[in-house]
């Protein structure tokens, strides 16, 4: 691909079929409970202008800070307004920023590398899944990524704008996700590794990177100087999330995790593999180290690997967190791919190959549109985390029909009596209703009879059928899988809503 004009047709191409696959009906997929809970606390800024970082959970602030102008555009100033598209909107947005970043690569890697890494990664399955997410991932490799380019340029030429580039995005990474700590001693290895001089740092340049990475935190983290204490908050942080991910509890999973969800997963006769992708990122990997293959291949390859060492080796794991070294091997398949056409001689071969990748895209793609798609909340979807089931959109709607019918309308009555983790994401499929409170006990939220609505998790179920007696109507739905809620009705609203035509 030595024309500049090709090329630029084959970014375009890539961010074209990544906006494609990312941006579309970002309303079909029920919410996660970490996409609810982050959107309730976004409706907190939208109403009141006011954030605080919270160190025990969330993350950073700037996805919230940046959802507000899609809030302002689409004119929707409160949580009851706001609707899934315009929270999905912004990662979605970032997500197609990271395709292009790819492919802007090229002074990095070269023009064939930039290229076949933008196609992938637009048509990578986890890349896009996570895109469609409203949480903070999707901003987070972005700003990794280009931390990482920016740290490469300064090891590379020692100039102090790079340095203050590589700052100004390690702050944007910092105040989007903590564990950006993790990108930044991979940065580090990988410089020192592909130029072992990379260590020796002016003081005046460390300064400057130091400077501006504390600066744009400060910014975030202090609400734009309204909440000091965000930002000794965000230093306490380092303690939450060092014990995070040395704990033992529901998301602890085996070092090979992320390369089993990537790789090779069969559920229920599904077949799910990114494969493609990691063999050659295997094969990226290996020609870095030819003789004149220079800093960059190099560099790319340690940072990638460092990172996916790091990530593996912590305890606690989510699929989601395999996406920021996903990204960098997405780079290195980008290298592997443009060394095969170099290296195999004779038409045939390349054509032969050129078909096999061709194909082997094209298997990534109808995965992407399963992925997001009939599948986006099956748990057979490897990408698919204790999410929320299509069936908990139907205990929504019922709770809506018997509102509108009851006198009290929107301002009825739904105590949900639940563990925290269970509660999720009612406070976001709820949040026109005026009066829902939430309970982790049924003797907490005595008294029980008499609430129009009681929405109870599996361990307060009994409690609740207890206190209530005979005197109510009961329902069950899935929240999440094998993880079923009962939701009792008092038998008044029962037969008003049975008696109502219009329902």
């Amino acid at each position: 691909m030595r024309s500049a004009a090709a090329y630029a047709c084959v970014v375009g191409l890539a961010v074209l079929v990544g906006a494609t696959l990312r941006l579309p009906d970002l309303t079909a997929r029920p919410m996660h409970h970490d996409e609810a809970n982050q959107a309730v606390k976004f409706g907190a800024l939208l109403e009141t202008g006011d954030y605080r970082y919270d160190r025990h959970d969330h993350h950073g602030p700037t996805l919230y800070f940046l959802t507000l102008p899609s809030a302002w555009l689409r004119g929707q100033a409160t949580l009851a307004a706001l609707d899934e598209r315009t929270l999905r909107v912004v990662p979605a947005v970032f997500g197609v920023a990271l395709v292009l970043t790819f492919g802007l690569l090229a002074g990095r890697v070269g023009r064939p590398a930039a290229a076949a890494a933008a196609l992938l990664g637009a048509l990578s399955p986890a890349l896009s899944y996570y895109s469609r997410f409203y949480i903070q991932e999707s901003l987070f490799v972005w700003c990794a990524l280009v931390f990482a380019v920016c740290a490469g340029r300064y090891a590379e030429a020692r100039r102090p704008r790079d340095a203050a580039w590589a700052g100004v995005f390690a702050g944007l990474a910092f105040a989007t996700k903590e564990t950006s700590v993790l990108v930044f001693a991979a940065a580090a290895v990988a410089a020192v590794v592909a130029r072992p001089s990379a260590w020796r740092v002016p003081w005046r340049h460390a300064l400057v990177a130091l400077g501006a990475a504390g600066a744009v935190a400060l910014v975030f983290f202090s609400s734009f100087f309204r909440d000091a204490r965000g930002v000794i908050e965000s230093v306490l942080a380092f303690r939450t999330y060092v014990d995070r991910g040395l704990e033992i509890g529901r998301h602890d999973h085996p070092w090979f995790y992320y390369l089993q969800v990537l790789g090779w997963t069969r559920e229920g006769g599904l077949l799910w593999s990114e494969g493609l992708i990691l063999v050659l990122a295997a094969v990226g990997a290996a020609s870095a180290w030819r003789r004149t293959a220079g800093f960059w291949p190099r560099y790319l390859t340690a940072y990638t690997l460092v990172l996916a060492v790091i990530f593996s080796g912590l305890r606690y794991k989510t699929p989601w967190n395999a996406v920021p070294s996903h990204a960098g091997f997405v780079v290195l398949a980008g290298l592997g791919s443009a060394w095969l056409m170099t290296a195999v001689r004779g038409r045939a071969a390349k054509a032969a190959i050129v078909t096999t990748l061709v194909v082997a895209a094209a298997q990534l793609g109808l995965q992407n549109v399963r992925a997001n798609g009939r599948y986006a909340a099956d748990p057979r979807n490897p990408y698919v985390y204790a999410h929320t089931t299509s069936d908990y959109l139907r205990l929504v709607a019922r709770v809506h029909a018997l509102s509108a019918v009851h006198p009290d309308g929107a301002a009825m009555l739904v105590k949900v009596v639940a563990g925290p983790y269970e509660q999720w994401p009612a406070p976001w499929y709820l949040r026109d209703l005026s009066r829902v409170g939430y309970w982790t006990t049924a003797a907490e939220a005595a008294p029980l009879a008499g609430t129009p609505v009681i929405i109870a998790g599996p361990d307060q179920s009994d409690a609740t059928a207890a206190a209530l007696g005979d005197a109510y109507v009961t329902e069950y739905y899935s929240v999440r899988p094998e993880v079923l809620l009962t939701v009792f009705i008092d038998r008044p609203t029962w037969e008003r809503f049975l008696n109502t035509p219009s329902r």
